[in-house]
Formats: structure tokens, sequence, C-alpha cells
């Protein structure tokens, strides 16, 4: 399928690590000019240097100021911008009883205010155009809650209704706004390396315990990858989906099949 994407400019956050730097690599593969921005600018840097034409930018999306100064760059130095990705995000899972309201604050600030910041700079840019995309990376736990996983599903739970809202404002110019729901990355490094520990230690259980029972709660019996996220990312910024807008998309294998 072709996308036709080639020559638009991408702003990326969250796009130094992870699932951000596969989907910064997938928008170069698909002849983009890419914003990598990231808190952590050395690995927005590493990023933007392994891509044919990104540039890096340190961003905290919880300051308007920073985000603002963000689509700034990508406008000066690309010309325009097409493409917000709206990746960033934090996850923090404890029980509720447990769980410090600075750090359940802390992940509306980025998740959630972090999202209505950057759609907000870059509706300002797009609008004058009359065109453009926004993509929120939602998740699984956007549809459904989430054991001892409150903050994250609550701010998930906002951002679809957020996403749809901005779906009805910014329709009348010509943008478009949908998220995306993947299912559990099992073999993520933030998986790996983080959440099989908080959830075997939030369950009771054993990290190989976590990993089958995610596994065995998905139709199709297996991780979702990053790939299987940037398709649908490519095919929601591209024509092919010009009908779509306000949707939240599930990519889950089966697991999450609600509207």
């Amino acid at each position: 399928m072709s996308y036709n994407l080639k020559g638009q400019t991408a702003i990326i956050t969250g796009g130094g690590q992870g699932l951000g730097e596969a989907l910064a690599q997938r928008l170069d593969r698909e002849g983009l000019n890419v914003v990598i921005g990231d808190i952590n600018y050395e690995a927005a840097e590493k990023t933007a240097s392994s891509l044919n034409n990104a540039i890096a930018v340190q961003v905290d999306v919880s300051d308007e100021k920073q985000v603002n100064q963000m689509v700034d760059i990508a406008v000066d130095k690309f010309g325009r911008l097409d493409l917000l990705v709206s990746n960033a995000a934090i996850l923090i899972a404890k029980p509720i009883t447990e769980f410090p309201v600075e750090q359940w604050r802390k992940m509306m600030e980025i998740n959630l205010i972090g999202y209505f910041i950057s759609a907000k700079a870059a509706a300002r840019v797009m609008i004058p155009n009359r065109s453009g995309n926004i993509i929120q990376i939602n998740s699984k736990s956007g549809k459904r809650g989430s054991y001892k996983n409150s903050a994250y599903a609550a701010s998930k739970f906002g951002g679809i209704g957020l996403t749809q809202s901005l779906a009805l404002e910014l329709a009348e110019f010509g943008i478009r706004v949908n998220a995306i729901c993947p299912g559990n990355l099992l073999d993520s490094p933030l998986w790996t390396e983080s959440l099989f520990k908080q959830y075997a230690k939030n369950q009771g259980i054993t990290e190989e315990q976590v990993r089958q029972k995610y596994l065995d709660q998905v139709p199709l019996g297996r991780s979702c990858q990053y790939e299987d996220v940037a398709n649908a990312m490519v095919f929601l910024a591209s024509e092919n989906s010009s009908y779509m807008t306000g949707q939240a998309l599930n990519v889950t294998g089966g697991q999450v099949m609600s509207t």
C-alpha cells in the first residue's frame, strides 16, 4: 500500500527511545521530515542522527512554552507541519491506597495535559493551512480499566475524549484527529525493564507468569509489536484514511474489540 507521505513534516513526542523511536524510524522510511521531541535530548539526538532528515528538540510536553518552541522550530526548519504524533507518556502502576497523589497527578500532566498542549500548539500552525493530522498514541487501557493501574487508565480514557472533541472542533479546518490503542508491547524495554517487575510485585506472581497472563488474553496469541503500531500510524496519517476522524483504533490482537 502506498501512503504518499514523502516530503511532509512530522513531530513525534517521546521519540527518543522505545516505541517513539520505532515510529520515528518508520516516518523516516516513508520519506517525512521528522522532529524528534523528547525530554531526554541525548536520546532524541541519537534517534535523529540515524535518520535521513531529522532534528532533535528537548521538550517537556507538560511545559507549554517548550512545546510552542518545538513547533516553531519545526516550521522554521521545514516550512510547515503536517503531522503530530503525540506519543510522550509515563506509566507508574500502584494500588490506589499506595499511590502518592504527586505521582498520580504527574501522569495526568504528561499523558493527558501534555497531549492537550501538543495538540494546541500543532493546531495553531495547522489551522491557517487548513490541513493536518494529529495522532495520539493511546492504549488499550484507554478502552477499559487496568488493574492497579488507575492513573494510566484515567489519563488514557481522557485522551480518547480529547481526541474525539478535537476531531469535532478541527474538522472544519481539514484537520483530522485520531488515536491508536496498542495492546501490550511485551517485547519492548518498557515491559522487560520495568512493567514486568511492577506488575509482578503488584499482583504477587513471577515476571514470567505476568507475561503469560497477558499473552493468554490475546486471541491472536502474540505480543503487539512496534511495527503493528507503525502500520496503523502511517495509515491514519495518509489519505487512505481521509474519511476517518475522532477514532480510537484498536491494535490489540483482538484483546479489545470495543468501539
